[in-house]
């Protein structure tokens, strides 16, 4: 697959995935949009686009709810002229990391932080392990849920995803509101599943009674950092969120020092929620604009 050079774009396909990954590898970053399954799985959504600028993969997206950005340019060639040239083509950048920002923001151009958008990581030790007075309730809600049920973690493979995709249907089917983002979350998920395989995806799901009731979804994102794209949870058993977070890291992610969560996209009830698993820190994303 050849890269188109700027101005020409192409699409991100599956297809894309080997030249992608071979600039992720060189150039990792630790934002959790800069993985390849996450652009591929919301590409119904956001419509990334790919070109070639000095030398550097520079991808655009064009989500319906806010103006066009372009990434963090990947690679290391001419970074400050293929920013302006990334600003020739979108209103801005976005989701830059702040190693990036302090970098470049500089020379003319504008940067502001994005507190909604910044990445939740913690120590995959604490979230197996779950020590000490902060994890309490986290334990206990466990311990609750293990003296009630007799349950079951399986290592997600493809004679299971048919089973992921009934609990989802029934999780998305409880939902009060439904809107644009709603459908495109159900759609990623879609994705993940039906390109589990191709996308060398890492999945992990606990059975209750017989039947799927929890189920996540990772990948690799940097040398030391798994990401945790998808978590769906039957609302029907208290304790099973945490027990799932913590099987999860535990079977699958061991290879991982840190996990990153992602972000709580300014929702209060998720802010409290990957707060309440004390992270290590957090990954600040910032825009930039001329």
């Amino acid at each position: 697959m050849t890269l188109p050079r700027f101005p020409e774009f192409k699409p991100v396909e599956l297809e894309d995935r080997p030249l992608v990954q071979s600039f992720l590898d060189r150039y990792p970053c630790e934002i959790s949009e800069m993985s390849f399954g996450n652009m591929f799985i919301w590409r119904n959504y956001d419509f990334p686009k790919m070109t070639e600028i000095h030398g550097n993969l520079c991808l655009r997206f064009e989500s319906p709810d806010e103006p066009a950005y372009f990434l963090q340019p990947i690679g290391g060639t001419e970074i400050p002229a293929t920013i302006e040239t990334c600003l020739g083509a979108a209103p801005r950048l976005s989701r830059i990391p702040k190693s990036f920002a302090d970098r470049y923001c500089a020379g003319g151009f504008e940067c502001d932080c994005d507190r909604d958008n910044y990445d939740y990581v913690y120590l995959a030790s604490d979230l197996i392990e779950l020590k000490g007075k902060k994890y309490d309730g986290k334990r206990n809600r466990i311990r609750k849920f293990e003296k009630s049920h007799a349950y079951r973690y399986l290592r997600l493979e493809p004679e299971h995803l048919g089973d992921c995709r009934r609990l989802f249907e029934e999780w998305f089917g409880k939902k009060s509101e439904v809107n644009k983002m709603i459908g495109a979350q159900k759609d990623a998920i879609q994705q993940a599943l039906t390109h589990y395989e191709a996308l060398g995806l890492a999945g992990g799901a606990i059975e209750v009674e017989g039947r799927i009731a929890a189920f996540s979804i990772a990948e690799k994102l940097n040398p030391d950092t798994a990401v945790i794209h998808i978590e769906i949870i039957s609302p029907h058993y208290d304790g099973l969120s945490q027990l799932m977070n913590r099987e999860f890291v535990k079977n699958e992610l061991t290879a991982a020092t840190y996990i990153n969560r992602e972000q709580d996209m300014g929702v209060p009830g998720l802010r409290q929620a990957k707060l309440s698993y004390q992270p290590h820190h957090l990954v600040e994303k910032h825009h930039i604009w001329k």
